[in-house]
């Protein structure tokens, strides 16, 4: 009797300690009218700007050209597949050849290669598809010399489209592989 006690008890405790006073379905409000108080050297309002809150801007241009600095300027960054295939097509091997370039210039940047479907199929196969089209995005940059440790293969299978609907222009958009730098 004492040990079911205690053991209610116990597990009392245990609910009560993993509750949260975080309200799931309530929206965070964000304030949206909130004006910049100073600007940068160039004059510009988002260079250096804060708002009410002391919360400081950021600089847009800078945040582009960081971006563009990311990886080769004017290279593509998707290379896109046939239907249930992962062979890379043709047209992409100057594109696949530009990012091996950078990469081997550029030895401490990191690319992250994202493997997508289209909405036809099983959840696990896409998965599998699109990992499988990472890969051979990744052994063809490996085979131009990239290191391995540069590269990093993952799949989001059908579960990030690119673009929603069912037409084949829309699937075709959706297999693809995208390179992003980190």
């Amino acid at each position: 009797m004492i040990k079911r006690i205690a053991l209610a008890l116990t597990m009392a405790a245990l609910i009560a300690g993993c509750s949260s006073g975080v309200k799931l379905d309530e929206v965070p409000v964000e304030d949206k009218t909130a004006i910049p108080t100073q600007t940068g050297a160039d004059g510009g309002a988002n260079a250096g700007s804060t708002t009410p809150g002391g919360v400081a801007g950021v600089d847009l241009d800078q945040s582009a050209r960081a971006a563009a600095a990311a990886g080769p300027v004017g290279v593509a960054r998707i290379v896109y597949f046939d239907y249930d295939s992962y062979v890379i097509r043709p047209e992409f091997q100057p594109l696949i050849e530009a990012h091996s370039r950078y990469l081997q210039a550029a030895g401490n940047r990191k690319l992250m290669l994202e493997g997508h479907t289209d909405e036809r199929g099983g959840r696990e196969y896409n998965l599998a598809l699109g990992q499988k089209r990472a890969e051979a995005v990744r052994r063809a940059l490996g085979l131009l010399g990239v290191p391995e440790r540069q590269v990093e293969a993952v799949s989001f299978g059908k579960e990030k489209p690119a673009v929603q609907g069912s037409t084949e222009d829309v699937h075709a958009q959706n297999r693809r592989v995208e390179l992003s730098y980190r």
